[in-house]
């Protein structure tokens, strides 16, 4: 995976785009969703943590570093059991995918066979399979993708330039190399950013311009919000203006047209009514369930009755809708009723 010859969305242009009156950017972001998806499904992933605390890398927003002193206890690899219990909860509280994530700068060769029964259990259960280990050699994105592994997932979190005020334990020319083991391997890309660590407008620009350069660009695309976490060097970072971050999502619709565009971390913290806004935005996939990692998120319960109240429903599609004009898909929606069921 290496950046376009011709990378037509440039910071500038992405900026220019985050710039634009709300409604303008809405509306822009709305034809391009409606020419790709369903606008009233939403897909839904469940996150696990199969190995939490004690990561070596030290970035500023997580409290998994062994770096921060937040009182989390480093814990071992979970047993291959009871991750396939909670992978079989989360399917009976209607998700489609499941994630699995391990707090590792990169996971040892003698790991991967544990993780590889993991994915080969989830994905019998008839779940799509996600990881998120930390860094890949190409060996080892192989061995996961021979394992069945559909989605790999490590995020790029912020722009070149400001990334370096958040970590300093690995590069991004790192990040980028195991984005392009994993898509070398086979896989599907799960890779977006977190905003609100301080970053400006151009940072976020920056960032979108470097996930919609990849050549595919990922097929999931988490937009995270920062999660102040008491401890971590970013518990005092300011706060974000949430319209900013309905901007995000809208510009990550845009450039990245056929990705899933997840509402992900700091989701509970933003409200129903910001939630609503970023659908609008083009966001359709959630994080489902009550914590992603170690930090909170929205309640299952919530979840459903916030689709209801929006006539928002979980489909299984996971790939983008055959092609057709935003008009098609405007006169095909008028003559249906959306189904409220999460």
């Amino acid at each position: 995976m290496t950046p376009k010859p011709s990378n037509v969305w440039t910071p500038e242009r992405i900026e220019a785009l985050l710039d634009l009156p709300l409604p303008e950017l809405l509306w822009q972001a709305q034809q391009i969703h409606r020419a790709h998806f369903d606008p009233t499904d939403i897909q839904l992933s469940s996150l696990l943590s199969i190995k939490t605390g004690g990561c070596a890398e030290d970035c500023g927003y997580c409290p998994q570093s062994a770096h921060h002193d937040v009182g989390l206890k480093a814990g071992k690899l979970m047993d291959l059991d009871l991750v396939l219990a909670n992978a079989r909860a989360a399917k009976e509280a209607g998700a489609a995918r499941f994630c699995m994530g391990a707090a590792w700068r990169e996971p040892k060769d003698r790991d991967l066979d544990a993780v590889a029964e993991m994915v080969e259990g989830v994905k019998a259960l008839g779940l799509e399979t996600c990881m998120t280990l930390g860094m890949l050699r190409p060996a080892q994105a192989q061995r996961l993708a021979d394992a069945g592994l559909d989605y790999y997932n490590h995020n790029l979190d912020t722009s070149p330039e400001f990334y370096g005020q958040i970590i300093t334990t690995r590069t991004y020319q790192e990040r980028l190399d195991t984005l392009q083991a994993v898509r070398e391997a086979g896989m599907a890309v799960c890779c977006g950013g977190i905003v609100g660590m301080g970053e400006i407008r151009r940072d976020r620009a920056g960032l979108l311009a470097e996930l919609a350069g990849l050549d595919p660009h990922p097929e999931s695309v988490p937009i995270n919000a920062l999660v102040r976490v008491a401890g971590t060097p970013l518990e005092h970072a300011p706060d974000l203006d949430p319209f900013e971050f309905v901007r995000t999502v809208a510009a990550a619709r845009i450039t990245m047209p056929t990705a899933r565009v997840r509402l992900s971390a700091g989701r509970r913290e933003l409200g129903d009514g910001i939630q609503a806004l970023c659908f609008l935005a083009g966001a359709n996939s959630i994080f489902y369930g009550d914590t992603l990692l170690v930090t909170g998120n929205s309640e299952v319960d919530a979840d459903r009755a916030l689709f209801a109240r929006l006539g928002l429903h979980a489909g299984a599609q996971a790939s983008p809708m055959p092609s057709a004009t935003p008009k098609q898909k405007v006169i095909a929606l008028q003559t249906e009723s959306p189904v409220s069921q999460p």
